[in-house]
């Protein structure tokens, strides 16, 4: 059994509400929220009960329905929406998503769910009781000011207020004007009634069987404004009759506009459907504007229906305010299209065979040499690299929806840890492939919280440093040749390599007299089982966590490398590839192997100097001076353990990883190439050097290089030379 579409749909969008609502949240309880801000979570909420209301999901409804009363006296002012508040809408928040979650499962909700909802709802309901009603002190000022009738009687009440003027023939019509009012007491009661009489002749002039009177009414009643108008169905034609509504029913008439579906309706469609304008009216309102001389006289049907006082200015505001919302999402949703991400999983390895076969029909083209097959190919290729362009930008969606959700960890965190830390975010609209952002979730907030627990010291310990009281967390993030970067930094106490190492030696991971460098001290921290914590806790003291973090960031053909100050704070820095489906790479040959280089990391290729060429053979790394600057290089032949001799003349690709370069030696350089990047077997995934393979046009299989290990190769291999010398 599977979700259908429309169930599908419900459950993202919930997703997508939840996290503006909890954002929206955490920025109240950081400053006082603004009117959008509140009225943005009121309508998130809002929205969520409704559409659960359509898949008949009750106990979503009613659990919702009571977050959703609390946030309306919110939104009217009658409660602040102070920190403990925030903090129960977060949990509302976290209960939702796990209702959301059950459904997502077809889970039926268990006792402890639905307990778990009882709790949330008492929780609320306390905001709920004991509350005085809405006074006009708390209605928006534009409220406030008085309507007046037609008669010039103040609007200001609680009740209805109509006026009447009715057909000075409707006697004669044999209809009686105070049996349409003794009616209106079957819809509810005649609070007040003001006769008029200024349009009443001297009596010599006068005729009895004409009604001069005109009658302004205060009428009490739940009925909606159609119903109270249909009273005086029989004499509307030649009456003037305006219905004014309680002041009460003004907010009513606003919320319920607010609340409305994104439908693309006309201002009177929105007038009828929240009850302030009657049909009947709206075609009288469009009558009036229809009779100027020139279209383009015509006042907009707001302005007439205001100028014949039947619906409020501000009522009118707020349908225009709607209508101009639904416009903007509507604008939004038109440049944006939903795509399930498995056809776009699919479109992207359609491509890569299509990169594969183009490059082979670019091989058929060069062996025959024919000049037109030549010019074809080339016109192909370079069109397949621009399709490939675009579909990998399908899948490219910016970082800033991963940070965001550490507003919340590093809130709820530092909160249970008792320390007071911000958290700055810069580089959130960086962009990356999708499946990296999904998958680098879990190796982030390892981070975050190690950072959070052992770097950032206790109040007490700051103030004693001369550091401010409140902690600084930042996450960043880049691109730099090719490459993302994200930074995870502090401004905590940093890593103490002395304890480090010590805890290394302890832990047997290490020989007391090993020379390790800095880089490769703190790398300690990333072993399976290691741990510098004091403490057991519930966030750190197990050493399970860094080493999962390396694994994962490794998983994605990435790296992770630590800068850090004793005293002052630490950075894990994370390098990632922009992109785990196709490269553009640089092939090379190796007796009768290839290999790619990925082209983002080359920086040139020189020839290997006579003198050094076939030198040390039975070493991996060597070093030669390039223009003044001492390159370490490693022979591809001898890591890999191919056999046979090497060439005359071989070449050096200089690659660059970070601030770090070194040299690939190779026997042939064979050019740039697309390259579609296919994961090795469990098999093989564990050799160092190798990130993956690519098939050529020609059929052939070619390994790419890890480029990071193999600088860690060098690096390690130079290191002994060294020592060896010493």
């Amino acid at each position: 059994m599977s979700l259908d579409d429309a169930m599908q749909t419900f459950i993202i969008e919930c997703r997508e509400l939840l996290e503006s609502m909890e954002a929206a949240l955490l920025s109240a309880e950081e400053a006082p929220a603004s009117e959008e801000a509140i009225n943005a979570i009121f309508r998130a909420a809002h929205t969520i009960k409704g559409s659960a209301g359509l898949f008949g999901l009750d106990h979503i409804v009613s659990f919702v329905h009571v977050a959703e009363s609390v946030l309306d006296k919110v939104r009217n002012n009658e409660i602040p929406l102070d920190p403990p508040l925030v903090a129960l809408m977060l949990q509302v928040c976290d209960h939702i998503g796990l209702l959301v979650s059950y459904l997502e499962q077809l889970k039926e909700p268990d006792n402890d769910l639905l307990e778990g909802s009882a709790i949330l709802q008492a929780g609320l309901s306390i905001y709920l009781s004991d509350t005085p009603p809405p006074s006009a002190s708390t209605l928006p000022v534009e409220h406030e000011a008085p309507y007046e009738s037609e008669g010039g009687t103040p609007v200001e009440t609680d009740n209805w207020h109509l006026s009447l003027r009715f057909n000075q023939d409707v006697l004669r019509n044999g209809m009686d004007p105070l049996s349409f009012i003794r009616y209106l007491g079957t819809l509810g009661k005649v609070v007040s009634i003001i006769t008029l009489t200024d349009t009443l002749p001297p009596l010599d002039a006068m005729d009895p069987e004409t009604c001069y009177l005109g009658f302004e009414i205060s009428f009490s009643s739940n009925a909606d404004k159609a119903e109270i108008e249909s009273v005086f169905d029989f004499v509307r034609e030649g009456s003037l009759i305006h219905i004014l509504p309680p002041r009460s029913k003004i907010s009513e008439y606003i919320e319920l506009i607010q609340s409305m579906p994104a439908d693309d309706m006309r201002l009177g469609e929105l007038l009828i459907k929240c009850g302030t304008l009657t049909r009947q009216e709206l075609e009288d309102g469009l009558a009036s504007q229809r009779q100027v001389e020139s279209p383009d006289q015509a006042k907009p049907i707001g302005e007439v229906l205001i100028e014949q006082n039947v619906v409020q200015p501000v009522v009118v505001a707020a349908a225009l305010d709607k209508q101009k919302a639904v416009k903007d999402v509507k604008t939004a949703e038109a440049s944006l299209i939903r795509v399930d991400a498995n056809k776009l999983d699919q479109l992207i390895n359609l491509v890569g065979e299509l990169i594969i076969a183009s490059s082979g029909a670019s091989l058929i083209a060069q062996k025959e040499a024919l000049p037109h097959l030549l010019e074809s190919t080339s016109t192909i290729s370079r069109l397949v690299e621009t399709i490939r362009d675009s579909a990998l930008s399908l899948r490219m969606v910016p970082i800033g929806g991963t940070f965001s959700k550490f507003k919340r960890v590093v809130r709820d965190v530092s909160a249970e840890l008792g320390k007071d830390i911000q958290l700055e975010i810069s580089g959130e609209e960086t962009e990356l492939d999708k499946t990296v952002v999904e998958k680098i979730g879990d190796p982030l907030t390892h981070l975050v919280r190690n950072s959070m627990d052992h770097g950032i010291e206790p109040a007490d310990v700051r103030v004693a440093r001369g550091k401010p009281v409140v902690g600084t967390l930042k996450l960043d993030a880049y691109h730099d040749s090719g490459n993302i970067i994200i930074e995870v930094s502090d401004d905590g106490g940093g890593l103490n390599k002395d304890k480090i190492f010590a805890k290394a030696v302890e832990r047997g991971l290490i020989k007391p007299d090993q020379i390790l460098s800095e880089n490769e001290i703190y790398n300690l921290i990333f072993e399976p089982g290691f741990s510098t914590a004091d403490a057991v806790s519930n966030l750190s003291g197990r050493g399970v966590g860094m080493d999962v973090v390396r694994r994962n960031i490794e998983a994605l053909r990435g790296t992770v490398e630590i800068r850090s100050v004793l005293g002052e704070g630490a950075t894990m820095r994370i390098r990632l590839p922009l992109t785990l489906a196709i490269i553009d790479g640089f092939l090379v040959e190796v007796g009768d192997s290839s290999y790619v280089v990925p082209l983002d990391m080359v920086i040139e290729c020189i020839e290997l100097p006579v003198t050094q060429a076939g030198h040390n053979a039975e070493n991996d790394a060597d070093f030669i001076n390039l223009r003044g600057e001492v390159l370490p290089y490693l022979r591809l032949r001898k890591h890999f353990e191919i056999t046979g001799e090497p060439p005359r003349r071989e070449n050096v690709v200089v690659v660059q990883f970070g601030d770090r370069k070194m040299g690939i030696v190779v026997d042939q350089l064979m050019g740039e190439l697309q390259t579609v990047i296919k994961p090795l077997g469990k098999v093989l995934n564990k050799i160092r050097g190798i990130g993956g393979f690519t098939i050529l046009g020609n059929g052939r299989v070619a390994l790419i290089v890890d480029v990071p290990s193999m600088m860690q190769e060098a690096e390690h291999a130079a290191n002994a030379q060294i020592s060896d010398a010493s």
